[in-house]
């Protein structure tokens, strides 16, 4: 059914994760048409029934069968099962289960008009202190201090995310200016970053992007890579708030962060010893 979805515009799921929320928006769909077919017929039937030339005078006394009422108890019923039966726990499990940074790739995501500012804790897995006093639109967006503890060898990327395949990824989300949304429509990821808040978001990537690619030939996304949009309308550049994601599997990712550190440590802002690659 899934697999058919995706004809009807539903993307490629590239997540673990993406099993449990597509089957429970295949659910509600499948709910609301039957809901759409059994109230058009209603409809049909009491237009039919009830009509002028039928009916040429009041009926004071009105319909005296309680199917009417039955039906929509019964309606009542299936969408409350329907709501704490799949929806809640689909939602407590995405809320809830956030894991522990000791046992996920950890990220921050700094939201900005118009773009996505994303931090890595370097080798040592920690964030360095940041303060908005620091913040530099064109060297530091972060506002990243570099003498605070655990800073020395944090880097960042602006509108590209990189991340291993097959590992719990947990992203610490928030923005400097107004609301965005973090949208990552393939690994069924969309969370609202919020002003004053830092909102934890997880998943696991099912697919590097050179598989998706692969997945998705023959199809309207043929040759088109994974995107992080915006899902929240923003102000007058919305529409080019588009980030790239790149998913490495593991020795890919372990590369791509060597090469980070090796640029880091080219450009000056670094020098401490980063090891050799089994470091990481």
């Amino acid at each position: 059914m899934l697999g058919l979805l995706q004809h009807f515009g539903l993307p490629v799921n590239a997540s673990i994760q993406g099993e449990h929320i597509d089957n429970a928006n295949v659910l509600m769909h499948w709910l609301m048409l039957i809901l759409f077919i059994g109230w058009g017929a209603f409809f049909i039937i009491s237009l039919v029934r009830f009509r002028a030339s039928k009916n040429k005078t009041s009926d004071y006394t009105g319909v005296k069968s309680h199917i009417s009422s039955l039906l929509e108890a019964a309606v009542a019923i299936i969408e409350i099962i329907a709501l704490f039966g799949f929806s809640y726990p689909v939602w407590a499990y995405r809320v809830n289960e956030v894991p522990d940074t000791r046992d996920a790739e950890n990220i921050r995501v700094v939201a900005q008009q118009f773009a996505w500012n994303i931090h890595y804790p370097g080798k040592d897995g920690l964030f360095g202190t940041t303060r908005s006093d620091l913040v530099d639109e064109q060297e530091n967006p972060i506002g990243l201090d570099r003498g605070s503890p655990n800073a020395s060898d944090d880097f960042f990327t602006i509108n590209q995310l990189h991340i291993p395949a097959h590992k719990k990824i947990r992203i610490d989300l928030t923005t400097k200016d107004v609301i965005h949304n973090f949208k990552l429509p393939e690994l069924r990821v969309s969370q609202d970053a919020i002003p004053g808040m830092v909102i934890p978001v997880h998943f696991e990537a099912t697919m590097t992007s050179e598989e998706f690619l692969e997945t998705v030939k023959g199809t309207p996304r043929e040759g088109k890579g994974l995107e992080i949009s915006c899902a929240q309308l923003c102000g007058l550049g919305h529409y080019r708030m588009k980030g790239f994601l790149t998913i490495h599997d593991q020795d890919g990712y372990r590369v791509w962060l060597d090469e980070e550190a090796e640029y880091l440590l080219e450009s000056g802002d670094d020098e401490d010893d980063w090891g050799d690659d089994e470091d990481w």
